[in-house]
């Protein structure tokens, strides 16, 4: 048995499927709704790889390596953002985040 190009975009769809069950599901934590939207992040570049290959052609590929670069530098100062939030309020609840609306 051969792995495809279905069987890159079964994974990469059960990847997104939990991303966005992640976000949705858990309403309390903003380390849980960022690692969710990593794996939203991880489930595209691995559907643009698995086209890539497919289709002979790097462009994919290349727009991965962008694609990861934005994904690192979201982690790094989004847990920058909730390490100061965390030292001023105490805690890291998407309810306390909420409150700082204008």
């Amino acid at each position: 048995m051969e792995i495809g190009l279905s069987h890159y975009l079964t994974v990469a769809a059960i990847l997104f499927t939990i991303g966005v069950f992640g976000i949705f599901a858990n309403k309390k934590n903003v380390v849980v709704i960022m690692m969710s939207i990593e794996l939203m992040l991880l489930a595209v570049t691995i559907n643009l790889v698995a086209f890539s290959t497919y289709l002979q052609d790097m462009v994919g590929q290349i727009f991965t390596m962008f694609v990861l670069t934005v994904a690192a530098a979201e982690a790094g100062i989004g847990l920058a953002i909730v390490v100061v939030f965390f030292r001023n309020r105490g805690s890291i609840e998407v309810e306390d985040i909420n409150s700082l609306k204008g």
